[in-house]
Order: structure tokens, then C-alpha cells, then sequence
């Protein structure tokens, strides 16, 4: 179930801290840029690691005409707070084009980044003292996939294996 206010989430947020959580997950496309700061607050203030959802963002990020392309929500997401964001794969079912992904990746985690057009970084960015937020790869990826994703996302990422393991026939 989700919060139908941001006091509700906090109050949410409390209770996983007081049963020891490490980590809440938030979707920030759904909740709001507002809740999402608001709760990035909290978390920073209580030392929990905030793990970034990005459900809905298909909506907005795949319509070619009037759209907003994911590079610009990923940035979004660093100014408003977060430790962790589902970034695609490249590989497995979130495929997506590799220059790409990797510009915006790096738009998340690194502190300065130049233009490359070819990646999608249509102007230097400096984001100063602005902390970086980790890459997740998530979405239908398995065990025969981690060779291209360390070598895609380097060893400063999140691979976050779930149903595509467990529907692999292997395992």
C-alpha cells in the first residue's frame, strides 16, 4: 500500500526505523519531488539509505513527442534526494542504448561531468558538492548477464537480480 500523504509516509518511514530497516524504498515519480525531498530529509537525519523507484517513468520518458527523457528525471532525482535509482540495464528486460544510459549514469553518480552529445550530456555539469546517487540495474537480469553489467556499470553500481533469476531455467 502506498501513503496518501507525506505525514503518513514519514509515519511509515518511523516504523521501519524503529523495526531496524537499513533501507526505505520510495517511488519518487509517483510520490512527488516534495514527499521524495521530505523523505530523503528524514532519512539522511536517521541514517537510512533511501532506494529510489521509478515506476510510471515509462509514461513520461518513452513518448518521442512530448515526453521528457530519463536523463532529465534521473537529474531531477539527484537535486531532490536519494542513495539508490533503478537506471535500467542495457542487458536483460530494461534494455536500453548503451551511450545513453551510461550518460545519464554518470550524471547520477559522478561530480563533474562533460558535454558528449553521443551519451546524451548536451552541456557540462558540475554538481559541486551535490552527493552522487548509485546506479541500479534491475529488470529481468540473471547471473549470465553480470559480466556485461560490471563491465557496463563498473563496480560502483547496484545489481539487483530478482525474478529474471528465479524465472532463468538455471537459476
Amino acid at each position: 500500500a502506498t501513503a496518501g500523504h507525506c505525514d503518513e509516509m514519514i509515519k511509515r518511514a518511523e516504523c521501519a526505523k524503529e523495526l531496524g530497516v537499513p533501507i526505505i524504498m520510495h517511488d519518487y515519480l509517483t510520490g512527488g519531488f516534495t514527499a521524495n525531498t521530505s523523505l530523503a530529509h528524514y532519512c539522511r537525519d536517521h541514517s537510512l539509505l533511501l532506494h529510489i523507484h521509478r515506476a510510471m517513468h515509462a509514461v513520461i520518458d518513452r513518448q518521442k513527442i512530448h515526453g521528457m527523457h530519463f536523463r532529465v528525471l534521473a537529474k531531477a532525482l539527484r537535486l531532490s534526494g536519494g542513495d539508490h535509482l533503478h537506471a535500467g540495464t542495457v542487458v536483460g528486460k530494461l534494455e536500453g542504448e548503451r551511450e545513453v544510459t551510461l550518460g545519464f549514469v554518470d550524471l547520477m553518480r559522478d561530480n563533474f561531468c562533460e558535454k558528449d552529445r553521443k551519451r546524451g550530456i548536451y552541456f557540462t555539469q558540475d554538481w559541486v558538492s551535490l552527493p552522487g546517487v548509485i546506479p541500479v540495474a534491475s529488470g529481468g537480469i540473471h547471473v549470465w548477464h553480470m559480466p556485461a553489467l560490471v563491465e557496463i556499470f563498473g563496480d560502483d553500481a547496484c545489481l539487483q537480480f530478482g525474478g529474471g533469476t528465479l524465472g532463468h531455467p538455471w537459476g
